[in-house]
């Protein structure tokens, strides 16, 4: 398996659910004080780490009684499709698109308000958690399917989050120009190519070209995205 393959995935995976993760820290940050955001930032991060740490060779333990593509394949697909799938809708007008400053205004609204009973603590907890779950079940996973590789799957996974953390601190204020769906689109397809391809292995095929095979998925799916977004389109002028 290409080990820049692995880590350019989690890299845009992670850069997705870290801005958006940076988004809900500052607005604590503005309104319980930075010592909050970083006190539950540090919270959920701890969890995060214990969960790749633990479960990474728990999965490994239960690919043991299978081939691990085919447990892992299916699960890449299916979220893979999730993300192209909010993509295309985005790309199509059928759903509005992301932004970061209206999220911002709306979190500090409720902190300010009161509305949100919760410490300031706790809402850059619960904020980091639920966006890197997604990106630690994605590292997990990548882990379980290539042990070796797992360093760059995590690696990858670090050098998204020092660059938002590093954009972050220097601007101050939500990464709204991040072209978020972008990101998702490149990281849905990506999903998908490697979802594919380790489908096949696990059904016991050979791909011709080996890893190179997955750079055609991924122009397979891009296309086949660009397609669907004109169609949703054409529809929805219809």
């Amino acid at each position: 398996m290409n080990p820049w393959f692995l880590a350019g995935t989690t890299f845009f995976a992670s850069a997705v659910e870290f801005v958006e993760a940076a988004t809900i820290v500052l607005a604590v940050a503005s309104t319980h004080g930075a010592r909050a955001a970083l006190t539950g930032t540090l919270g959920a991060a701890a969890v995060l780490v214990a969960f790749v740490t633990i479960g990474t060779p728990l999965l490994v333990s239960a690919a043991a009684l299978a081939h691990i593509e085919l447990i892992v394949g299916p699960f890449l697909v299916l979220f893979g499709i999730a993300w192209l799938r909010k993509a295309i809708w985005r790309y199509a007008r059928r759903k509005a698109q992301h932004d970061e400053r209206a999220i911002f205004a709306r979190e500090v609204e409720q902190l300010r308000a009161g509305r949100e009973h919760r410490s300031g603590v706790a809402v850059a907890f619960q904020g980091v958690l639920v966006e890197g779950l997604e990106v630690a079940v994605i590292v997990v996973t990548f882990g379980a399917s290539t042990p070796h590789l797992v360093v760059w799957s995590a690696g990858g996974a670090l050098a998204a989050l020092a660059l938002v953390t590093i954009v972050a601190l220097a601007l101050r204020a939500p990464l709204a120009r991040v072209p978020e769906n972008a990101l998702k689109s490149i990281v849905g397809v990506m999903l998908l190519a490697l979802g594919t391809y380790w489908c096949g292995e696990g059904a016991g095929l050979i791909w011709w070209f080996g890893d190179a095979t997955l750079f055609a998925f991924v122009a397979l799916y891009a296309l086949a995205a660009a397609v669907l977004v004109e169609v949703h389109k054409r529809a929805a002028a219809a």
